[in-house]
């Protein structure tokens, strides 16, 4: 490359590297936390799923309509909104709230045994994982928030990209991997970011581009129900939504919809007037039965006053991207092992950042033509001789 084409990658480097570096060390921090949120609710104690035996409940168990009054009982007044099936054990969830378009701070979650019907109470609360999930996800600040982490993500790409541009070169006469142990600390600190740098570069690629999607998560699922769902729902167009006293036979939807859909696990429901509903259908989402299309939800739309299904599409591409993208995240597809795995590589970012940092501050004058030299005439083979 000419020197004029390394300066300009390397000052998209320096500043798309730099600009979301503390954003990106939050999240971090944040995110090690949890990848282990499963462990670290089990060791509370506040993991359902671990005192329950028996069929899971995505597979059978007490009737889906006799779950639902249970839960509507012990909330009196309010309607449901979500019911969600574990594929793992008998636990049924059922989140209830005063009106079917109810805000997430006004839901109550509610846990069921569905081979005993037995309730187990509202959902136990964790404020150290709930506060760190919320910092993580938007800052407290809802979407503004999340589009702000969402840019950050596409930064931190654009520095992966540019930074594996400015390493070909610069590396191109010494073997990969080489730190140069015996020059200066500022050289050896160096020659550690840029290899732990290229060492985690196929994982934080996916981290950032996992990341970016789930921060626009939510116009993605107003431009699935604005068009998707709407289209699947024509026929209802201008009729007012369906009370909450005139659905029908859960039952009666979920035996329409596996009809449709053989051999699919459901994974939840979606009561009318939600924002994964329309205003007159229960929206039953099925998953794959593989580790990898698990995460691929197929929607099937049954009329809730009469249970006639009305239709089942594949969900758009992107938004199959985004249910995809949050166990992607967050390692939760492969058990433990992959979850040290997760954890060992947002270390080394950590120290990635950080080093970056460290190098920015204590630069010394001239150093960027120094390293735009080295850099375009490969000039670290004889720096380490």
């Amino acid at each position: 490359m000419s020197r004029n084409a390394i300066r300009n990658w390397y000052l998209i480097h320096k500043w798309s590297s730099l600009i979301p570096t503390a954003f990106l060390l939050m999240l971090c921090v944040t995110g090690l936390p949890l990848i282990f949120h499963d462990e670290i609710d089990a060791v509370m104690g506040e993991d359902a799923e671990t005192a329950l035996s028996g069929t899971a409940s995505a597979e059978g168990g007490l009737s889906l309509d006799v779950m639902l009054d249970r839960a509507l009982a012990e909330r009196p007044g309010q309607v449901p909104l979500f019911m969600a099936f574990s594929q793992d054990s008998s636990l049924l969830t059922v989140t209830t709230g005063p009106t079917p378009d109810a805000a997430g701070e006004d839901m109550t979650l509610l846990f069921l045994d569905r081979t005993t019907g037995a309730s187990m109470g509202p959902a136990p609360g964790n404020a150290s994982m709930d506060f760190l999930l919320q910092l993580h996800t938007d800052m407290f600040l809802g979407l503004p928030g999340m589009l702000t982490l969402g840019a950050m993500g596409i930064l931190l790409v654009v520095a992966l990209i540019s930074g594996v541009v400015l390493y070909a070169p610069f590396m191109r006469k010494l073997p990969f991997g080489t730190v140069r142990k015996r020059r200066s600390k500022r050289l050896r600190r160096l020659d550690q970011h840029n290899f732990l740098g290229i060492v985690a570069l196929g994982w934080m690629l996916v981290i950032a581009l996992t990341g970016a999607i789930n921060a626009f998560a939510d116009p993605l699922t107003e431009n699935w129900r604005d068009g998707q769902i709407a289209r699947m729902t024509d026929a209802y167009a201008g009729t007012p939504a369906l009370a909450p006293a005139d659905y029908g036979s859960i039952d009666e939807a979920m035996s329409a919809a596996q009809q449709a859909l053989p051999g699919r696990s459901p994974q939840f429901i979606g009561f009318p007037g939600g924002a994964w509903s329309s205003g007159h259908h229960y929206a039953i989402f099925f998953q794959g039965d593989r580790p990898v299309t698990q995460h691929l939800l197929t929607p099937a739309l049954v009329d809730a006053a009469t249970s006639e299904l009305t239709d089942a599409r594949t969900m758009p591409v992107i938004n199959q991207a985004l249910m995809m993208s949050k166990p992607l995240h967050f390692g939760d597809y492969g058990g433990l092992p992959l979850k040290l795995i997760w954890a060992a590589l947002t270390l080394a970012t950590i120290w990635v950042l950080w080093t970056g940092i460290i190098l920015f501050l204590r630069r010394k004058p001239g150093e960027v033509e120094r390293r735009i030299e080295e850099i375009r005439t490969g000039a670290a083979a004889r720096a380490s001789s």
